[in-house]
C-alpha cells in the first residue's frame, strides 16, 4: 500500500507544494514553513497588543497596504490606455473600483465601514472584456486570478464547483491566506450562468440558476471552506476556511442577444410626446451602452446576483478605426508579436499600410471583433513562418496581393460565412 503523502495540518498544503514539512513527535501530523511564519506573526501581534502597542482583536489593522504607493485611478487608466485600445467608460469603472479596493484594505476599523462594489462587464465578444482583467493584473500588488464560469456546476455534477474560484486564488497567493483574502477574481463568461428564462426554473439547472445561488454567498462575503486542490479528486483533502468579504469580484460576459430586450424595454413606453423626443437620441447601432439592472434580468441573472454586483457598466463595439489601431498601438499589439517572432529568426517584417486595412475590412465583414484579428493575421502568416527560418532572407513584407492571396488559399472566407 502507498504511504499517504503529507499534508500540513493547518492550511492544508501537500509535501510537494511545500519547501519541507516540520513533523510533531510522533509523525501523525505535520506543518509547513508558511504556517509556522503566520503563527510566529501572530505571536509577535499578540505581544504588540498586550505591551500596548498595536490594538488585538477587531481594533489590529487589517492590511500593509501604503495607499502612498497605491496608483491613482489616472495612473491605473493610463496603463491600461497602453495595451487596450478604446473602451474610455470601462476603464474609468475598472480604474475607480480598484482605486477603492485597496483603500478598503488600507482603512482602519472604525464607525464607518466601506462596501466593496463588486463589477459587471457586459459588451460584444471581442471587445477587450478579458483582455482588461489581464492587463490590470499585471500592475496590482493583489493576488488576482481569471477563473471561467462556463465549467461550474452544482455540486455533485460533472463540472467544478464554486468553491474552486477560490482554489485558484489560494494558489495564486501560494497558499497564503491573509493575502488571497485581499485579492481580485475575474469570473469570465458570466452570462453562460444565465437561467433558461424568466421565469424561476421548475427542473434542474445544475449549470444556470443553481450556480448562480451558490455564487451569492461567495459574492455577499462569508467564510467559505476552499479545497486547496480542487474538491473532487481530492475529497479526504482539509479544507481551508477564506473569508470573502474583502475580495473584490469583476465579471464579465457578452451577454449575446441582450440587444433585443434593450430595444424592446426603450421603444415599450409609448404614451406621450416627450417619449419620441428621447427616442432620437438613442444610437440603435449600439443598444448596449444603454444596458440596465433589469436587462440582466430578463437575460437570465436572478436579482440576487444584480443586487451584489452594484457596477454596471458595457463595452463598446470596436469600430473601423480602433480595429486599426488594435492592430499596431497597443504595447503587445498583434505585428508587433509577428515583427519579434521573426526578430528572432533575424528577419525584419513589415506590413504595408493597405494590407492591414484590407485585414481590417475583413474582421469587420466577418463580425469578428478584435479576437478575429489575430485569426486572420495568423492564416496570412503561417506559410511565411513556415518558410521564412528555413530561408536565407532578411526582410519580409506582407502586401495586400499577399495577403488576399493566403486567405483565399486557405479558404478563410467560406470558413468565415
Amino acid at each position: 500500500m502507498a504511504k499517504k503523502q503529507a499534508t500540513c495540518s493547518f492550511c492544508g498544503r501537500p509535501a510537494d507544494m511545500a519547501e519541507f514539512m516540520i513533523p510533531t513527535a510522533d509523525e501523525k501530523n505535520w506543518i509547513c514553513p508558511d504556517c509556522v511564519e503566520q503563527l510566529h506573526a501572530m505571536i509577535l501581534d499578540f505581544h504588540k497588543s498586550i505591551n500596548g502597542g498595536a490594538k488585538g482583536g477587531k481594533g489590529k489593522d487589517k492590511s500593509n497596504v501604503n495607499l502612498n504607493k497605491v496608483p491613482k485611478p489616472k495612473e491605473i487608466k493610463e496603463f491600461l490606455d497602453q495595451y487596450v485600445i478604446g473602451q474610455e467608460s470601462a476603464k474609468r469603472y475598472l480604474s475607480v473600483a480598484v482605486y477603492n479596493h485597496y483603500k478598503r484594505l488600507a482603512q482602519n476599523d472604525d464607525d464607518v465601514d466601506i462596501e466593496k462594489s463588486n463589477i459587471i462587464l457586459v459588451g460584444p465578444t471581442g471587445t477587450g472584456k478579458t483582455l482588461l482583467a489581464r492587463t490590470i493584473a499585471k500592475l496590482l500588488d493583489v493576488p488576482f486570478t481569471i477563473v471561467d464560469a462556463t465549467v461550474l456546476t452544482q455540486a455533485g455534477y460533472v463540472g467544478e464547483d464554486i468553491e474552486s474560484l477560490l482554489t485558484r486564488l489560494l494558489q495564486v497567493a501560494d497558499y497564503d491566506v491573509a493575502k488571497a483574502e485581499k485579492g481580485i477574481v475575474f469570473i469570465d463568461e458570466i452570462d453562460k450562468i444565465a437561467r433558461k428564462g424568466d421565469n424561476p426554473s421548475i427542473t434542474r439547472d445544475v449549470s444556470g440558476e443553481g450556480v448562480q445561488q451558490g455564487l451569492l454567498k461567495l459574492l455577499e462575503g462569508s467564510v467559505v471552506n476552499v479545497p486547496p486542490q480542487g474538491g473532487r479528486k481530492h475529497p479526504e483533502q482539509k479544507m481551508i476556511p477564506v473569508d470573502t468579504r474583502n475580495i473584490l469580484f469583476i465579471c464579465g460576459g457578452a451577454f449575446d442577444g441582450i440587444e433585443d430586450k434593450i430595444a424592446h424595454r426603450l421603444n415599450s413606453h409609448v404614451v406621450g410626446y416627450a417619449t419620441d423626443a428621447k427616442k432620437k437620441h438613442i444610437n440603435k447601432e449600439d443598444y448596449m451602452r444603454y444596458v440596465a439592472p433589469q436587462d440582466l434580468k430578463s437575460f437570465g441573472l436572478i436579482p440576487e446576483i444584480i443586487g451584489r454586483l452594484p457596477i454596471l457598466t458595457s463595452l463598446e463595439p470596436l469600430d473601423r478605426d480602433a480595429l486599426r489601431r488594435v492592430l499596431t498601438e497597443p504595447k503587445n499589439a498583434i505585428t508587433r508579436q509577428y515583427e519579434k517572432l521573426f526578430a528572432m529568426d533575424g528577419v525584419i517584417l513589415t506590413f504595408a499600410p493597405d494590407a492591414l486595412e484590407y485585414i481590417v475590412d475583413k474582421a469587420i465583414e466577418y463580425k469578428l471583433g478584435a479576437r478575429g484579428l489575430r485569426s486572420i493575421v495568423e492564416t496570412i502568416m503561417i506559410d511565411a513562418m513556415y518558410e521564412i527560418p528555413s530561408t536565407p532572407s532578411k526582410k519580409f513584407e506582407v502586401t495586400i496581393d499577399y495577403a488576399r492571396e493566403k486567405l483565399e488559399e486557405a479558404n478563410f472566407e467560406a470558413a468565415a460565412v
